[in-house]
Parts: structure tokens; sequence; C-alpha cells
């Protein structure tokens, strides 16, 4: 199961409201928002190992190498958010009479998006021992939590409700 063109657009439109969000959160400016660097592809343009079946959407992490000099390489990290249309189509067919896929989107886009910013931050590792990244996984579900809570509605109430830490819906960096 893939989006269709319509959910393409419609994610993309909620990616730009969670770095509204996100960025709000963190005090970052429109501009330094813009400068994170993260990529976002679907299950289709994903590599095979990109694919996860246990999350709704995780990280990968790339160094970008720019114009090598002897002086001074540039390399930057770029964090590609990878997500699992199956796995969200599928929660969304299952829940069909509650959940909206708008408002688990927005969910998955401030989750991911607060990683993105943790981690090009300096504020979180990506590369933590196993124990830490569970912890940073549980500050991560805090902060989008916290995020999203003053602006929720009935559909992300629901989703909030659903979709706990408690239900493990996400595996580290998910």
């Amino acid at each position: 199961m893939y989006f269709n063109p319509l959910q393409v657009s419609k994610i993309k439109g909620v990616f730009d409201q969670a770095e509204r969000l996100a960025g709000r959160y963190f005090r970052l400016t429109e501009d330094q928002m813009r400068a994170q660097r993260y990529d976002l592809r679907t299950l289709a343009h994903l590599e095979a190992y990109e694919v996860d079946e246990k999350a709704f959407a995780h990280l990968c992490k790339y160094a970008i190498r720019k114009g090598e000099q002897a002086e001074k390489p540039r390399s930057y990290d770029l964090y590609r958010i990878c997500l699992q249309d199956n796995r969200i189509l599928g929660a969304v067919e299952r829940a069909h009479s509650f959940i909206r896929l708008e408002s688990l989107m927005l969910y998955i886009a401030v989750h991911e998006l607060v990683h993105v910013i943790r981690f090009a931050g300096g504020l979180a590792d990506f590369e933590a021992p196993h124990a830490e990244r569970l912890q940073e996984e549980e500050k991560v579900d805090q902060i989008t939590r916290t995020v999203l809570r003053p602006a929720a509605d009935k559909d992300m109430g629901l989703v909030l409700d659903c979709f706990s830490s408690r239900y493990s819906l996400l595996e580290c960096y998910g």
C-alpha cells in the first residue's frame, strides 16, 4: 500500500504545519527551521534498507560531502525521514471510524522533526547505545505531546490517546 498523489500532497502540508509547531517549541526562527537538513521520503522512494516493518516512520542519517578541498572538506549530516506508507495507511484503515490520516501524520511529523532538531542541535546522540535511545524516544514522545496538546482537536486527542507511549507505538527513532 502506497500513498496516492492526493495523500502525498496532504502530507507535505502536514509537514509544513509540523515545522511551524516544532520550530515554535524550540524557539527557532523560520530561517533556522528551514536550515534543518532533512529529507522526506515515502515508501515508494525508499531503498530496501530504509524500510522498517515495526514503525510508522524512522530516521536514517547520511553524511553528505560537498566540494572536497584539501584544506577544509565540507560535510554535513542529512536526516532522512522514511515514511512507511503501508503501516500508516493500515493503521488508518483499521481505525477508519476515528483515526484520520492528517491527525496521525501530524503526530508522526512532529515526532520525527523533534528528533531531527535534537540530533542536529547536539541535544541527543543518533548513535547512542540502546538504553539511551529508549530514553531519547520517551523524551521525544513527551515533547511531541507537549507541542500538540495545546491545539489538539478531537481527532488529535484520539491520536494522542490511542498511540500513547505505553503501547510502544514507535520503535527507537520511530
